[in-house]
């Protein structure tokens, strides 16, 4: 009788935990959401950070001012992230800011300072501005960033690469 009761409490405890999974990550429990399903875009519970598959619809947020950043390296990196706004969106960010910082993607990092303190995030920018300016398409630089090709960026580079213009 007592494993029973045991059993079945062990039961409910993990349909709860699943029903209450689906309000954790914004959804309907039991269903998937339209933001789901058009994101495609794992998270804090998968090994691939969050990021947004498709495009954006409307207008995305501004970078930070790359001026009010000390450092030289600094600024380029943030006005080469301002350039490609677009491409960041659909990165994902692998320093995992999605789990400490609540982060949806490569450009959220930029939108804030933890771009000016994370090498994962300058890599992962530089690399994208790089591809962009090749012109891969945001899946195609996705790819690269998942297959780690973003670590292969030399960050001592930027510092002698000339400035780039400031941020759309």
């Amino acid at each position: 009788m007592k494993q029973t009761a045991f059993i079945f409490a062990a039961v409910i405890l993990m349909a709860g935990a699943r029903l209450g999974s689906g309000f954790a990550h914004g959804g309907q429990p039991g269903a998937d959401s339209a933001l789901a399903q058009s994101a495609a875009a794992p998270g804090p519970d998968s090994d691939i950070p969050a990021y947004h598959a498709a495009p954006p619809a409307g207008a995305l947020p501004d970078t930070l001012d790359p001026k009010q950043f000390p450092d030289a390296r600094t600024q380029k990196i943030y006005a080469m992230a301002g350039k490609v706004k677009p491409a960041l969106y659909q990165q994902p960010c692998y320093c995992r800011c999605d789990r400490e910082v609540g982060h949806t993607s490569l450009l959220d990092c930029f939108g804030d300072n933890h771009g000016s303190i994370c090498d994962v995030c300058k890599k992962e920018a530089v690399y994208s501005y790089q591809q962009t300016k090749l012109g891969k398409s945001a899946s195609e630089i996705r790819a690269g960033i998942m297959a780690g090709k973003w670590k292969q960026v030399d960050l001592a580079k930027v510092d002698s690469a000339p400035a780039v213009g400031g941020a759309k």
